[in-house]
């Protein structure tokens, strides 16, 4: 029988920690998280590897790495409401979900919602909620948000989202240029203005519905 337990904290102690994420709360978190619960079936084997996992065609889990830096560079509160975009089968929600008070987890996969409902669910999860939409909508009547993070990759992010954050609200993304990509946080100004900020490389597949419109040349 798989010690899956074994293979957290040898993920946390590999992956996480010498990427100096030292932060206690997403330590506890991904030490007490069980990865493999929120992948399909058949990566059960996989979900403690180095590398994104794929959980649907064109669809992947973070890896560890990305996720903890991510997170790290989050500056969450206990008592923040956060937006997660893209919450797949809802790893990063039970993550956010120990940090913070609720998470809204925004799907537009109607199967991946209902796995992620159900396994949140089986893990205790109380104080976050899995709706289904259109990914670049965010969840506007459920807002503000404290943060807003998307769990994948963007080539743009749509400004309407900046409307669902709060003042001085965060929001954060993996922006990919072809093949290369990078980790930026924004912060809402008073004003409503959102300034972006390069964290660190990082890549991803890109969402659905956060692809750059094509250009036309003349």
């Amino acid at each position: 029988m798989t010690d899956f337990a074994s293979r957290r904290v040898t993920m946390v102690d590999t992956q996480v920690r010498p990427s100096d994420v030292t932060k206690f709360t997403i330590i506890d978190a991904m030490l007490e998280v069980p990865r493999e619960e929120f992948v399909p079936d058949t990566k059960r084997e996989l979900a403690y590897v180095g590398g994104p996992i794929e959980i649907a065609p064109h669809r992947q889990l973070l890896d560890a790495r990305s996720t903890a830096k991510m997170l790290d560079a989050l500056e969450l509160e206990p008592t923040d409401v956060v937006l997660e975009i893209g919450s797949g089968l809802g790893y990063i929600t039970a993550l956010l979900a120990r940090m913070t008070e609720a998470v809204v987890a925004l799907e537009e996969d109607g199967e991946l919602a209902a796995e992620a409902e159900a396994t949140l669910g089986a893990q205790g999860v109380v104080n976050a909620a899995v709706i289904t939409g259109p990914l670049p909508e965010g969840a506007a009547k459920h807002g503000p948000f404290d943060a807003i993070v998307i769990s994948g990759g963007v080539e743009e992010v749509p400004t309407s989202l900046y409307d669902q954050l709060k003042p001085g609200g965060q929001i954060i993304a993996i922006f990919m240029e072809g093949a290369l990509g990078e980790v930026r946080i924004g912060f809402k100004s008073p004003e409503g203005h959102v300034s972006w900020r390069m964290e660190f490389n990082a890549t991803a597949e890109v969402l659905p519905g956060f692809a750059r419109a094509p250009s036309f040349v003349f």
